[in-house]
């Protein structure tokens, strides 16, 4: 079954948080994965939302989701956004 990370994002050091992406980029290749919205409009219909920008990542399970986010890539691109955005993130299983 598919499953999806979802991250909303508040960028305060562009240069920083381009390093940043560059390192999920390539985790997200190494696990599978697909990014099926990175960052662009959005229109809020309901509610508030805690980030300026979203991102919506697709893996063919859970498992894989869970491989990227803990996996070396990733952790070290974590490492290069730390002070570079405020980072909401969860993984959520399809249906």
């Amino acid at each position: 079954m598919a499953a999806y990370i979802i991250a909303m994002v508040n960028v305060h050091d562009t240069e920083k948080y381009k390093r940043y992406m560059a390192l999920a980029s390539q985790a997200c290749q190494e696990h599978g994965g697909t990014y099926l919205a990175r960052g662009g409009d959005k229109e809020i219909v309901e509610g508030s939302f805690p980030g300026d920008r979203v991102v919506i990542l697709s893996f063919e399970s859970i498992e894989k989701a869970r491989e990227f986010y803990h996996g070396a890539t990733y952790q070290a691109g974590k490492q290069e956004r730390a002070g570079a955005a405020d980072f909401n993130m969860m993984i959520v299983d399809g249906v």
